[in-house]
């Protein structure tokens, strides 16, 4: 039943719209999520109708914001702040200054459906914008989580730099991510390392090696791993992990955490002289660490299909360090225990945890099974589709209703 409910959507275009609490400006999104594929990036296309009389010769202005909180909202006193907002686009929507903008073919629909009393706005992120990254809170926190926002704000004002009133202006959240490339490539990340012991001879050798480079979310991840035993200790048990590690660029604060783990003592003790060859197997989810505080999360906490954050990325040419933001990347770490006196031996393999790249076998599959999550979340609910607006193959969407803990 419900791969015939998903089916008759396909051929639609969905579009997102949210309206002023007074009813007379609304804004449409044809998306949510905005894809930076490292040489270009999507750009933030919409349309806004609003009801003209109501202007008296005022303007609509749109801006496109980004909020970087890097510390907590109930830390906060005395006049400190630990978040830094900025407009990073701004422009005149309502009357229109660009009369020969291009016009994308989401807006051309909504142009054509809505009338004349749509305008068109377009804004595009600077390079190196950061992506979306929300640091997830424990229960005790209060306040809005630490992490990187963005919002498209829309107003009505007689001056661009007036300070707008709540009742005639309208807020959306969005997120910009990051996809993987269209070829995962062919190399397979591997670490060798060894450790010798004081007063003994002979070193004990590990080597760890995975299946893939880059993972998709929600896929399984493998770890070959070799113990060779030539010392006089022994290998009491071995573990084997997924650690996210977050770098928070604007206080020079790095910290990680352990997303999916497991400890294993199948073939242990390795005696000397004796070696292992054993596969661990991760999935690293989000919803496997909810109660975790810190973990970085590529959306809002109250979204059910929410994942961890995507590895971050840069351009080529670009240096690692040029990203801003909050850094996110990853590794399987692989550690054994050589008993009380024989210490650890720890190594850490890195790897990218991205979404699938749109065109893509596995992208088609990845939000087939978002789209099944999606309505079977909200099936209890009354249609989010208003079936008499269906005219010209385009469905709209209450922006607001999947928003439940979108920032005002």
């Amino acid at each position: 039943m419900l791969d015939y409910f998903s089916l008759a959507f396909v051929v639609a275009v969905k579009v997102f719209k949210k309206t002023t609490p007074n009813g007379k400006v609304t804004v449409y999104l044809g998306k949510r999520d905005f894809i930076d594929h490292m040489d270009y990036c999507d750009p933030v296309d919409g349309v806004v109708v609003v009801d003209t009389e109501y202007l008296k010769g005022r303007k609509v202005y749109s801006q496109l914001v980004t909020t970087y909180r890097y510390g907590r909202e109930e830390d906060e006193v005395m006049g400190l702040k630990f978040s830094k907002e900025m407009v990073i686009g701004q422009d005149q929507v309502v009357p229109m200054v660009n009369s020969k903008m291009e016009l994308t073919p989401v807006q051309e629909k909504l142009l054509k459906k809505l009338g004349p009393n749509a305008y068109p706005f377009t804004f595009n992120f600077p390079d190196l914008a950061p992506s979306s990254v929300t640091l997830q809170p424990s229960e005790e926190d209060q306040g809005k989580p630490m992490g990187v926002e963005y919002s498209l704000r829309t107003y009505v004002a007689e001056q661009e730099d007036q300070k707008s009133h709540k009742r005639s202006s309208v807020t959306l959240a969005i997120k910009k991510l990051q996809h993987a490339p269209a070829s995962r490539g062919r190399r397979l990340p591997s670490s060798l390392v060894s450790k010798g012991f004081t007063f003994s001879n002979g070193k004990i050798t590990l080597e760890v090696t995975l299946d893939k480079e880059i993972y998709y979310h929600g896929e399984k991840l493998a770890a070959n791993v070799i113990i060779s035993n030539n010392s006089r200790k022994s290998v009491r048990n071995i573990r084997c992990m997924v650690v996210q590690h977050v770098e928070i660029t604007m206080i020079n604060s790095q910290f990680s955490r352990h997303v999916a783990s497991l400890e294993s003592r199948e073939g242990c003790p390795i005696t000397p002289g004796a070696s292992l060859s054993k596969s661990f197997y991760l999935v690293p989810l989000a919803r496997s660490n909810k109660d975790i505080r810190g973990v970085a999360l590529d959306g809002h906490l109250k979204e059910d299909d929410v994942n961890l954050a995507s590895s971050t990325l840069v351009p080529e040419g670009k240096c690692p360090t040029d990203a801003i933001g909050i850094v996110v990347s990853y590794s399987v770490r692989v550690k054994l225990n050589c008993g009380t006196l024989g210490g650890e031996l720890v190594t850490d393999v890195p790897f990218k945890l991205l979404h699938p790249a749109e065109g893509t076998a596995e992208r088609q599959r990845f939000n087939a099974m978002k789209k099944m999550q999606s309505i079977e979340r909200h099936r209890y609910e009354n249609s989010l589709y208003t079936n008499e607006e269906e005219e010209d193959n385009i469905v709209f969407e209450d922006f607001a209703r999947l928003r439940m803990n979108e920032p005002e």
